[in-house]
């Protein structure tokens, strides 16, 4: 059943002349980065620092620096998988347009995709903003001097906070990748949800929205989703050996 099932995949990539690939945290697992979300997870260990107690309390600057030197002893080791490799191979062949991601980790660029082909809608941990000029910063000397010190970082051009380049709990999403994400979804004649729980919105809301224009909707993770009854093709599997199997097929 499961070999039919990479076969209709393989053959509706095949015929798509405009797909659109949406990854989640679960093609991430793969490299070793843990599912913040999941049983035992950074989120179950640790309340949410909340975007506004960010902004008004260095108490909570200062416990999201010491998190992110933490996540960071496993985030910076990762390199791209088997399962980000063929959708490079995929963007490369001129298949797929755009890689929306929900992921923070920078493995899509690690893995040879264009940054202007790569929607990040909670932003990118690989590097750090000011939230009131937008200047940006290298995350090594940052984390060098709060280990040193405790020293919080500072923007040099205005004196504003500087925080890693995400999108917080409580911190507004987004307009231009969300506009981007947007257009994506309903310019695309196959959208393919990978490694999502799809739980999360508004993000979650553009497969349905691609489905609801027309596109076909392929789902592939390792556990159902609430939106299965919508996809084309339902792949509970794991995620690098399939997309590797797909991309092999062209």
């Amino acid at each position: 059943m499961t070999d039919n099932l990479i076969q209709g995949f393989a053959d509706l990539l095949d015929r798509a002349g405009n797909v659109v690939v949406f990854t989640g945290a679960g093609i991430s697992t793969e490299s070793g980065i843990p599912d913040f979300r999941s049983p035992g997870g950074v989120w179950d260990k640790n309340q949410p620092i909340y975007f506004q107690d960010f902004i008004s309390s260095e108490d909570a600057r200062r416990e999201t620096w010491r998190r992110k030197i933490e996540t960071d002893k496993v985030m910076t080791r990762a390199r791209p998988n088997r399962g980000h490799m063929a959708i490079s191979k995929l963007v490369a062949m001129g298949k797929v347009s755009n890689v929306v991601t929900q992921n923070i980790d920078g493995l899509h660029q690690a893995s040879g995709v264009p940054e202007t082909q790569i929607i990040e809608l909670h932003g990118n941990s690989t590097y750090s903003t000011c939230l009131e000029c937008g200047s940006r910063y290298e995350n090594e000397p940052i984390k060098e001097a709060f280990a040193k010190d405790g020293t919080l970082p500072v923007c040099d051009d205005c004196g504003g906070h500087v925080k890693t380049a995400t999108i917080s709990f409580g911190q507004a999403m987004p307009e231009e990748p969300m506009f981007r994400a947007r257009a994506a979804a309903l310019d695309c004649d196959l959208f393919i949800s990978i490694g999502s729980s799809l739980v999360v919105f508004p993000a979650a809301g553009f497969p349905v929205m691609a489905k609801e224009n027309g596109a076909a909707l392929v789902i592939l993770n390792r556990d159902p989703t609430e939106m299965d009854d919508l996809a084309d093709i339902v792949l509970n599997t794991e995620i690098g050996e399939t997309l590797g199997a797909v991309v092999a097929f062209d």
